[in-house]
């Protein structure tokens, strides 16, 4: 049993902080009345930076984590300071996204008239004829063999729901960044101003010869997966949509190093996944092709099983895989002996009740996210739970889908894929596992920031897509 998660002194988080500009007048007391008056209104001071010294004042830059506090509870709180004046309040999140967080550049210098000609006019015309002549080309002698497009109609974003295309663009443009960070892929935002199916498959099938994957993200569940299901069949390059099946492999990842924790055997354990929509249901099914044999899936009804009345077509094809022993009721009925908890739905649904039905050396992924399924300081101090991981930084055990895409696409590119099928998922799975040599209740994911887990993870994928013929190059 490890310790509390309160020991582990997480306070303060970039995301949730700005920085003040003050002048203050330069007499003794003055930036100590004002950092405890900061302190009184719930901020945890960073960094305090002195700007400038003038003979009557000085101006500081003074970093405030806010804890949930607005911005402007601190403005008001700092203004009513004796010998205190606002010069700027900057929020350091916003900050980092003015002018957008991704751009274009050249990988090759364009200084004379040779390299003009070479590049464009009239070079590029022989380019052109080759690979209108032999199409395969088009991988090795432009953009499309390591681009990625990362398609939303902003229906599902984050846990912000249907905000719309222009709102979902920061997040698209940061999974871009996350492909060039840690797999060195390019990607481009493509954000739609359509939630019709049709025009979505339409639009993305006439944009696919620029880009050799399409990573869809952020649709909303009933039509992503006809999105993805016509997607995958009608292109011949990798289309995976990673709020199913990217939370899947990195899920699978940490069941596979939690039962190396606590001694259990795959098939042997009994698992419960709460909050069947996209990414659930394949969370689920990832976990059942990796070997466990007694899944249960629950949704806001209960259980879900092959004898419950009026099932839709998407649930009684998950009732057919999983639920063996056709259980019914809560989830609380459901809870009892099982194994692992696998939450992909709403904050606060797990309760120390469900806990006290488990059986003793737990799993507990809590993976709703800012707020999960049970706090987490509650789960580890349960006497049944041996480990426990969520979907947020500032806890051990991140369960993140950066783990898996990069590496994953970037292992598909390298070999040219025509698909993401289920045995690359797994390879990848298996990779993200074996990236964490000794595992402890408190590390069973490696760092996002690992260089080797996007390597380990490409390697894996592309020998399994070469395993399974889905490679069109070796």
């Amino acid at each position: 049993m490890t310790a509390p998660l309160a020991s582990y002194g997480y306070l303060t988080h970039a995301n949730q902080s700005i920085t003040l500009r003050v002048r203050l007048d330069n007499r003794p007391g003055t930036l100590a009345r004002l950092t405890a008056a900061i302190g009184e209104a719930g901020g945890n001071i960073g960094a305090i930076d002195i700007v400038s010294v003038e003979p009557t004042t000085i101006t500081r830059d003074i970093t405030v984590y806010l804890s949930g506090e607005s911005p402007d509870v601190f403005e008001q709180v700092v203004r009513q300071v004796e010998g205190v004046e606002i010069v700027n309040v900057s929020d350091r999140t916003f900050r980092l996204h003015v002018g957008g967080k991704i751009s274009v550049e050249s990988r090759v210098p364009i200084r004379t008239r040779d390299d003009l000609s070479m590049a464009y006019t009239p070079g590029v015309a022989r380019v052109c004829r080759a690979i209108a002549a032999r199409p395969e080309r088009v991988f090795n002698l432009t953009i499309k063999g390591n681009t990625v497009a990362v398609v939303t109609d902003g229906t599902a974003v984050l846990g912000l729901g249907n905000i719309g295309p222009e709102a979902a663009l920061p997040v698209m443009e940061g999974k871009a960044q996350l492909f060039k960070a840690f797999a060195g892929l390019n990607a481009f935002p493509i954000c739609l101003a359509t939630q019709d199916v049709d025009e979505i498959v339409a639009t993305v099938k006439a944009i696919a010869p620029t880009f050799g994957g399409i990573n869809l993200e952020d649709i909303a569940s009933p039509r992503c997966f006809e999105i993805e299901r016509r997607l995958k069949e009608e292109l011949d390059i990798p289309v995976f949509h990673d709020d199913q099946h990217g939370t899947a492999i990195v899920a699978a990842a940490a069941l596979l190093n939690a039962l190396r924790v606590v001694g259990k055997r795959i098939e042997d354990v009994k698992v419960v996944v709460n909050g069947i929509g996209a990414a659930g249901t394949a969370v689920a099914m990832m976990m059942v092709s990796l070997g466990v044999k007694n899944l249960i899936g629950v949704d806001r009804f209960g259980a879900v099983a092959r004898s419950s009345p009026d099932l839709s077509e998407a649930h009684r094809a998950f009732a057919e895989a999983t639920n063996p022993n056709d259980e019914h009721g809560s989830l609380l009925d459901v809870m009892h002996g099982a194994d692992v908890f696998v939450g992909v739905s709403v904050p606060g649904i797990l309760t120390e009740k469900h806990l006290d039905a488990m059986n003793e050396d737990a799993i507990v992924f809590a993976m709703a996210n800012p707020d999960p399924e049970i706090d987490p300081e509650v789960a580890y101090a349960h006497p049944n739970v041996a480990v426990v991981a969520t979907g947020r930084s500032d806890y051990p055990n991140q369960i993140n889908n950066v783990l898996a895409f990069p590496g994953l696409f970037k292992g598909a590119l390298a070999c040219r894929a025509t698909d993401i099928n289920e045995p690359m998922k797994q390879a990848a799975a298996h990779a993200i596992a074996e990236s964490v040599e000794i595992v402890t209740p408190d590390y069973i994911m490696p760092s996002v920031f690992d260089p080797t887990v996007a390597e380990r993870v490409s390697d894996a994928v592309r020998l399994a897509a070469l395993a399974t013929g889905v490679a069109r190059t070796v």
